[in-house]
């Protein structure tokens, strides 16, 4: 991909009033001027004009038809997002006008844009480093307040302050034992005391490993807390997904075995977003896929925070006690709610075969087709996350490739400690000390050099972004 090229793309989603089209690059106010006409036709043309200025007229095409009456925005390098001479069109929101001006836009010069090329050129200008280019994209998919909060504060640069801080502390260690290298011939010098050293690397693995342990929380808060609907064959699960999520996500029906794959989907739940997962019922089946449809639903339960067992509350079943058997263990360390389904036929259970419940598991009798009992259920859900206040200061690890490498960061510091304490040489100590260094630099953009990696971030964001 070329960043010396000037590109245009529709920024807005189709549907809305207005549309917004973005030029970036050093021709696009040239370009731009070139389609544009000031409602005074003597007036300045564009790339004349001041910057951070919005100016009124026409996109007029080559016969000089009116195409649509627009606001035309100038930002002039580098105080615009990209960095670059900027140019943003505000035009009606009808497809047919912003294909027309992107069309005549690519016919003067300009290339379309690909997916995050506009936040690509912006980290390549230095306007924002990596872990700020990436949270952009999360905050356009932010889908409830902690998620903003989280994706606002990496924006504005508090992951960056705190990966900063912590290199300026790995800097001091790195000096000073390359320092000491530097007059290996003189052995009696030692200008890093070993204890200051050793205090300053814990230091460092404290802060590195409270970011790591972050990431457990900030992943569920972006993707949604997991909870596995699980169940025999026929006890609601299905309907129950339905009814948290409001539409009809999973074919419900009598008929046993219906549903044989994993369905997922997430529900906003009073700012706390949960990814329910409706799995295979739990039965003996010579089936194949089926039987396969229930050892993934084994495999989801080990996969979720929250377990919901749907017990139909209208059957007596010896299976019952099997299950139990078999999920108790599985759930030690997750919060299990016992679901009786159907309390609208039956208002005292048949079934009661299910043994002593462990400490953490819960029961509510629920009818999840006349939605008796959803909003408490949804309330234990609440209660049950336990997820925090999350403030814009708070720094939560969201991101996969972030999370990875502040594990390699942390598995070298760790290699330091262990290497003051057993008093290797200083040049194996410094050269992990450069590898921790390296690894937090992976984060921000410092020691990305690939751009088939840099493509590999960018890819997955909007066009227009």
């Amino acid at each position: 991909m070329e960043h010396n090229d000037t590109i245009c793309a529709v920024a807005t989603a189709s549907g809305g009033a207005i549309g917004i089209i973005r030029v970036s690059g050093t021709e696009a106010i040239r370009i731009t001027d070139k389609i544009f006409r000031p409602v005074d036709k003597h007036s300045t043309p564009l790339d004349k004009r001041d910057a951070n200025t919005i100016n009124f007229g026409f996109i007029r095409n080559g016969k000089d038809e009116i195409i649509d009456e627009v606001l035309v925005s100038i930002f002039r390098a580098p105080h615009s997002y990209t960095g670059e001479d900027s140019v943003e069109i505000s035009c009606h929101g009808s497809s047919y006008v912003l294909q027309q001006v992107m069309r005549l836009l690519i016919e003067n010069g300009c290339r379309s844009a690909g997916p995050g090329e506009y936040t690509q050129r912006a980290f390549l200008n230095g306007k924002m480093d990596l872990s700020q280019a990436e949270a952009v994209a999360d905050l356009i998919k932010s889908t409830s307040a902690a998620t903003h909060r989280m994706a606002m504060n990496q924006m504005r640069g508090g992951f960056s302050h705190e990966l900063s801080t912590l290199r300026d502390k790995l800097l001091k260690l790195t000096s000073l034992m390359e320092l000491e290298l530097d007059f290996s011939d003189h052995e009696e010098l030692e200008f890093a005391d070993r204890d200051e050293l050793k205090q300053i690397a814990l230091q460092v693995k404290s802060k590195i490993s409270g970011l790591a342990s972050s990431f457990n929380l900030g992943n569920a808060i972006k993707n949604g807390i997991p909870v596995a609907i699980i169940g025999e064959t026929n006890a609601g699960k299905s309907t129950l997904l339905n009814t948290l999520v409001g539409e009809d996500r999973a074919i419900v029906s009598d008929i046993h075995g219906t549903t044989r794959d994993v369905i997922e989907d997430t529900v906003n739940i009073n700012g706390t977003v949960f990814r329910f997962i409706d799995t295979a019922g739990i039965r003996d089946t010579t089936d194949t896929i089926e039987r396969l449809g229930i050892d993934l639903t084994f495999k989801k339960i080990n996969q979720a925070d929250i377990i919901i067992w749907m017990v139909d509350a209208t059957e007596k079943s010896d299976r019952i006690k099997e299950i139990s058997k078999k999920l108790y263990p599985l759930c030690k360390d997750k919060q299990l709610i016992v679901a009786y389904n159907k309390t609208d036929i039956t208002n005292q259970p048949v079934c009661t075969e299910i043994e002593k419940l462990p400490p953490h598991a819960h029961q509510i009798h629920i009818s999840a087709k006349f939605g008796t009992n959803i909003d408490k259920l949804k309330q234990m859900l609440l209660t049950f996350a336990n997820v925090p206040e999350i403030s814009q200061s708070d720094i939560i690890i969201t991101n996969t490739r972030h999370y990875e490498a502040l594990i390699r960061s942390l598995e070298a510091v760790n290699r330091v400690i262990d290497g003051i304490n057993e008093n290797i040489p200083s040049d194996l100590v410094a050269q992990d000390l450069r590898e921790c260094i390296s690894h937090l630099a992976e984060i921000t953009g410092g020691e990305i050099t690939s751009e088939e990696t840099l493509q590999n971030i960018f890819k997955h964001f909007c066009v227009g972004k």
